[in-house]
């Protein structure tokens, strides 16, 4: 096992790493987490709570807050954009820290006043705008009570294959994007360095596709704090963590896993199968969090989006047409056939709001229930 260095304490709590583990007010912190967004039904990704009157949004974060807390979440990993005030909201009222995240230029970039679907990050430009972002947001949450740490990308090794924000079938690395990535992966730590600079009070993380060019991340990313992973395998994460044991010589934590709620073959809300997924998998973090090999994960997520197939169309239809496959989801794989439905990723369905101070109402799904009951008791 690598010797991971010690963070200093940060303003609004004292964070550190220690041994391969989040250590906070001297305590060692297991990241019970949860992918949280809010985007009501009809709106899609252009949609900004932030923008919203202050009753509206206070609503919506009580009500969200109030239930994540009840299921023993105690971080939320949310997207740049959140003022650093309903950061602190969050935590006083709930006692839930949040991860900022900013995307660099996963979806695309304006470069020089034209818009770009797939960001090159060889272009000095691009390096350029990404690096001053990453200090932007680092100088804007700096010593925010509440806040654990920082967050780089998601999914950009992904996005080096294809354009937009759409999940497709993992694609196969090739000569060029390996290339590619090696730009990536040079920005991202230098991204590290200038979040550093700005804010060096807590830990800074990347967002990888699953362990494509983990190698790339280890050699060229010295300054990355934290080895964070989104992946779907199932109901186990098979060789993970004895991979990212062997290969980082930095900490894992699992930034997105989960499964969907919605079963093709019989095409119906599959409740009982997501549920058996998303209890499977926090089973194995916490055993690999005892065992010091992972720092705890975010499950996939907190509520159901409905623009997430088609993203500008049907968005008041929760629609069912799957969009990869995946066969570690067994309830509804058939060979050759797509499975996975990125608008029912939610352990909460989402309703129509009965209330004029909130944007929805949410249906605590089985996965819910039998996450809570595990997490509650750590």
């Amino acid at each position: 096992m690598a010797v991971f260095s010690v963070m200093s304490c940060s303003r609004g709590g004292g964070v550190s790493i220690e041994g391969g583990r989040l250590i906070v007010d001297g305590k060692p912190y297991t990241v019970k987490g949860m992918n949280w967004s809010c985007y009501p039904i009809g709106s899609n990704w252009a949609f900004n709570i932030w923008d919203q009157p202050d009753s509206l949004i206070a609503g919506q974060l009580d009500y969200d807050m109030a239930l994540l807390r009840d299921m023993g979440v105690n971080t939320v990993r949310i997207y740049e954009g959140i003022p650093a005030r309903w950061i602190e909201y969050i935590f006083k009222n709930y006692g839930i820290r949040t991860m900022v995240n900013c995307t660099m230029g996963r979806y695309g970039l304006t470069v020089r006043g034209e818009w770009e679907p797939n960001t090159d990050y060889g272009d000095p430009d691009v390096r350029s705008q990404l690096l001053a972002e990453a200090g932007r947001m680092a100088r804007e949450y700096r010593g925010t009570h509440g806040l654990l740490c920082y967050m780089l990308g998601n999914e950009n090794n992904y996005g080096l294959f294809w354009d937009g924000a759409e999940t497709e079938d993992i694609p196969e690395p090739d000569s060029v994007s390996t290339a590619r990535a090696e730009h990536l992966y040079r920005l991202l730590n230098a991204s590290a360095r200038e979040v550093k600079a700005a804010d060096p009070s807590v830990p800074v993380a990347v967002v990888n596709g699953d362990l494509l060019f983990l190698d790339l991340f280890e050699s060229l990313c010295p300054d990355v704090d934290i080895f964070g992973v989104n992946t779907y395998r199932g109901p186990s994460f098979t060789d993970l963590f004895d991979r990212v044991s062997a290969e980082c010589s930095r900490p894992l934590l699992l930034t997105e896993f989960g499964s969907d709620a919605y079963n093709v073959v019989v095409g119906c809300e599959e409740q009982d199968g997501q549920a058996e997924i998303d209890l499977a998998n926090w089973k194995e973090i916490l055993a690999e969090f005892s065992a010091g090999r992972c720092m705890g994960g975010f499950t996939f997520q907190f509520s159901d989006e409905w623009w997430k197939h088609g993203q500008d169309v049907r968005l008041w239809e929760h629609d069912t047409e799957p969009s990869w496959h995946n066969g570690g989801y067994y309830f509804d794989y058939v060979k050759g056939s797509e499975n996975m439905n990125e608008e029912w990723f939610g352990v909460c369905a989402k309703l129509p709001s009965s209330s004029p101070s909130r944007l929805y109402d949410l249906r605590p799904r089985r996965a819910y229930h039998e996450i809570a009951s595990l997490l509650v008791q750590r």
